[in-house]
Formats: C-alpha cells, sequence, structure tokens
C-alpha cells in the first residue's frame, strides 16, 4: 500500500468489498447490504474520501421528482380555482363581480387570484361582468388538461419523474404558490481504479481507530498495536457558537462602564413627557420647527399632562421677553395649553432638565443612555427610534475646557483618540459645539454639546454653569461595528449577529 494513502476502517471495508469486481458500478444499497453498515451515511462519506484518493470513481445522478403541495392537495380535493371559477361562468345568468363576492364559490381572499387566472385565459372582465369568449371549447381543454395534471401526480404516493410530466404544464403550476414541490434524489455509484485495485489486503485490516488520547489509554498496551486518526492540522476549525448579548446591548454596557468609571452616576427618565419639559425648559421656541408633527409623536392618550402653574409662568416670562436673565426671549405670546401636551420624548436631554430642577444646588455628574423617537423617515442613516447618550456636569466653575477634555476622555476610552470639536447652533446652549471623530481617514460627527444657556437654568433655580452633551448611540454603533445602514442593527440575521465580537 501506498503509504501517503491514510484509509480509515469504514474506507477498508468499502474498498475491499470493491475490488471483489472490478467492473461492478456499486450502489450505496448494494454496499450496505455486504458491508454491515446500517447507516448508508457511512457509506458515502467513505465512498467519497476513496474518489478523493483516486481509489475509486464516483458517478452521481440526480432525479427530480414532484408532488402535490399544501395547495395542490386542497385543490386536489376541492377543485382548481380557475376550474370552479369557469363553471360558474358558464352556467349562471348574473356574472358580476358583485354576485361572484357575493356567491360561496370561492373564498373572499380568492377572488382577486381568480380573476387574474380567468383574465390570462382569455376571459375578460367588462364593466363588471365576465364575458365569455368564443374560444370555450379551448379554455375546456385547457382545464381538464389542469385537473389530469393533478390527478397524475396525486396518484403516486412518491412523486413523479420530473421527465415524465408535461413540462408546460409543470411550469405554469410552479409559479403559483404551493401547488406542486419538488423533491431530489441522488443516486451514487462507485467503481473502482487501477490504484485502488492495486492496495494489498494486508493494507485493508481493520484496525481499532483511537481519535482520543485519554490517561487511561496510556496506562494499557491496547493503543501500541492501535492506528490513531490522522488530523489535518490545515483545515479551517469550526467557531465554536455560544450565547452572547446583542452588540446594542454590549455597547450600551461598555459606555455606562466608561461614565461610572469616569466617576458619573446614571440617571433614568419616561419615555413620554410633556412638550414643556421636553422643549419649553430647553428654551426652544413654540414656533420651533421641531415641534410639529412631522417631527414629533403627539399623544392622543395621555394628550395633555399637567404642569404645575408656577413653572409655567417662569417658562412663559422667559420665552416671551427672557424674564430676569438679561434675555429678551422669543417674544410673542407663550401658550400653557402647548406646554401641557402629551408626547414621546425626542432627546434624553428631557431627562437631565428635571434633575436639575429637582436637586438645582448640587454639584453633579450624571449620564443617562435612553430611548428617544423621532417622526423620521426610514433610511440608512435614520430610524424613528433610537438611542440617545446624555450628560451633564453641574458644579462651581464648569468650562468649556473641562467639557472638551471630558468629551475627548469618553471617546479616547471607546478607542478614538483623535476627537476635534466645531462651532455650532442650538437653541439652549451657548456657547455651542458639535462633536467629531476621525475614522478611517474622515471626520465624523457624532453628537452635539454646549453649555446650557441662562434661559434654562435660571428658572430651575440652579446657579452654576452646566456643561451638557447628546449623542446619538446607532451612529456610535455603526462606526464601532463598520456599518453603513444603521437598520442592520435591528434586522435579525443569525449570521451577522453570531460573526460579531463581543463589545
Amino acid at each position: 500500500m501506498n503509504m501517503a494513502v491514510q484509509l480509515n476502517n469504514s474506507e477498508k471495508r468499502v474498498l475491499r468489498v470493491i475490488q471483489s469486481d472490478k467492473t461492478k458500478n456499486w450502489t450505496v444499497d448494494e454496499l450496505s447490504k455486504v458491508t454491515k453498515f446500517e447507516d448508508q451515511a457511512i457509506i458515502v462519506g467513505a465512498g467519497q474520501g476513496l474518489s478523493e484518493k483516486g481509489l475509486l470513481n464516483e458517478t452521481e445522478t440526480k432525479k427530480v421528482f414532484w408532488k402535490l403541495g399544501k395547495e395542490g392537495i386542497r385543490a386536489f380535493s376541492n377543485g382548481l380555482l380557475e376550474l370552479k371559477l369557469w363553471k360558474w361562468v358558464k352556467n349562471t345568468n348574473d356574472t358580476s363581480m358583485k354576485s361572484l363576492q357575493s356567491s360561496s364559490i370561492v373564498e373572499k381572499n380568492e377572488v382577486g387570484i381568480g380573476v387574474g387566472l380567468l383574465k390570462s385565459l382569455g376571459i375578460v372582465l367588462e364593466k363588471g361582468s365576465f364575458i365569455i369568449p368564443e374560444n370555450k371549447e379551448e379554455i375546456n381543454e385547457i382545464m381538464d388538461e389542469r385537473k389530469l395534471f393533478l390527478d397524475k401526480i396525486q396518484s403516486s404516493k412518491t412523486g413523479i419523474l420530473e421527465s415524465d410530466l408535461d413540462i408546460e404544464l409543470l411550469n405554469h403550476f410552479k409559479k403559483r404558490k404551493n401547488l406542486v414541490i419538488s423533491l431530489e434524489e441522488i443516486t451514487r455509484t462507485w467503481i473502482i481504479t487501477d490504484v485502488g485495485m492495486n492496495i494489498s489486503s494486508e493494507s485493508l485490516v481493520e484496525k481499532e481507530l483511537i481519535a482520543e488520547i485519554t490517561p487511561e489509554l496510556l496506562q494499557g498496551n491496547s493503543w501500541k498495536n492501535a492506528q490513531f486518526k490522522p488530523y489535518d492540522v490545515s483545515l479551517e476549525s469550526s467557531t465554536p457558537l455560544a450565547g452572547k448579548p446583542h452588540p446594542m446591548q454590549s455597547l450600551i454596557e461598555r459606555i455606562r462602564l466608561i461614565f461610572l468609571e469616569m466617576g458619573f452616576t446614571e440617571i433614568e427618565g419616561d419615555y413620554v413627557q410633556t412638550a414643556g419639559w421636553n422643549m419649553d425648559a430647553l428654551f426652544i421656541p413654540q414656533d420651533h420647527p421641531a415641534r410639529e408633527m412631522q417631527d414629533t409623536f403627539y399623544l392622543s392618550n395621555p394628550k395633555n399632562i399637567p404642569i404645575e402653574d408656577n413653572i409655567l409662568q417662569q417658562w412663559k416670562s422667559i420665552h416671551e421677553h427672557g424674564g430676569d436673565t438679561g434675555s429678551i426671549g422669543w417674544g410673542g405670546e407663550f401658550s400653557k395649553d402647548i406646554a401641557q401636551r402629551g408626547l414621546l420624548r425626542t432627546h434624553t436631554t428631557v431627562n437631565t432638565v428635571k434633575y436639575i430642577s429637582n436637586n438645582p444646588n448640587e454639584p453633579c455628574r450624571v449620564f443617562g443612555v435612553g430611548r428617544v423617537f423621532r417622526n423620521e423617515s426610514i433610511d440608512r442613516t435614520h430610524l424613528p427610534e433610537f438611542h440617545q447618550i446624555e450628560g451633564i456636569i453641574m458644579e462651581p466653575g464648569a468650562n468649556l475646557p473641562m467639557l472638551v477634555t471630558t468629551l475627548k476622555t469618553f471617546y479616547e476610552k471607546m478607542g478614538y483618540p483623535e476627537v476635534r470639536v466645531r462651532p455650532a447652533y442650538f437653541p439652549y446652549t451657548e456657547p455651542s459645539l458639535e462633536i467629531e471623530v476621525k475614522w478611517r481617514g474622515k471626520w465624523l460627527e457624532l453628537g452635539g454639546a454646549g453649555i446650557f444657556r441662562p434661559e434654562v437654568t435660571e428658572p430651575l433655580g440652579c446657579s452654576s454653569p452646566v456643561l451638557a452633551w447628546g449623542m446619538g448611540l446607532e451612529r456610535l454603533a455603526m462606526l464601532v461595528l463598520g456599518l453603513d445602514d444603521i437598520r442592520q442593527l435591528y434586522i435579525s440575521d443569525l449570521e451577522w449577529l453570531k460573526s460579531q465580537p463581543v463589545l
């Protein structure tokens, strides 16, 4: 035996049998009977292994059989949809659609499909009624052929060979959902090669095959005469599949740990808020475009949520003439009714504003990660529901360099050391800035930041500067995971989820 050819026990037994008749094409069933292997997968595996080593020639024959699908069985029992409609058209005086829909000929959900089938046969629907065409006998023949076709398939429990069927009728029924289904039968045969015949019978003696070396095995002597299963170390190993958090959840936990490590405390808030806390408290004018229905999900229940009148009065004073802040406000008339309208929060800044209102004189560093809702059109970079990362620092002496340093530290811990800020405009911060990180040689904008204006902080009773920032979590996730479509984060693509690293 050629020492380069290594055979396992099943391959040895199969080759030994095939050597007994070098002119015969051996089938799986024949080999199974002679080798006594009950599992035919062992035969197939051995045959393919011997073929790859050049000891056998393998021939593979495929046959396609057809059976009735779920709808086909139903059509066989109850009649073809187009045949029932055709009989109705021929035998009724009133062939209007109204008459058909009120009849019990077909189910309501089948009417549209049935009409389409009749039209394909040349039966015209004119002024709401079916018109019988001149080729009436031709349609009768087509109906008979289709019925006989289904009868023929149903007559065989194992299915009809494709070559025994009318290909034109088969193509017709293949286009119709679940009427016919295909079954593929693969037949393999093997014939020995000259190389296979030259393998000596001594080389085909089966030996104990050891796949795993254990301490118990080494303590005895049985391993000395045993054969060890060869391993191909160049083959790609299988990736173990284990349960793990969704990439988005992992990223949220990673962000939480970074902020907690930086000395921040996490806060949470409700999804349902008022326009007052969501927008008025942030000095966003009541005629701002973000207030419109196309950007904000306003609620019908609760349509309005009461707010204490003293708070509403403070916002009214600030918006109309600036109150005692030195600002001139936005002018116009502030509506308390608009401020009490219920909505789904459009940002998590509402959480931090409420926190400041409840703790106006306590220095703090807090953050939150939560869902927000905006009436956005879905595309590769926008979703109507997404997450936002929000944070504030409130303490005496807080300033812009402190804010920039905090943001740069956060992104550096996230793995993006190159961070820059640019001037920007937001109604509730001054100065305002945009945060950008460098990714693949390009600067990407990830969020906004700034120092809350006096119009925001003074009505809340806060005397210290408040540094604030907010950023979209999904956009950061796209950066971390290397995605160019935000929708990938929420598609249940198991292959993609399996391939994602643990963040």
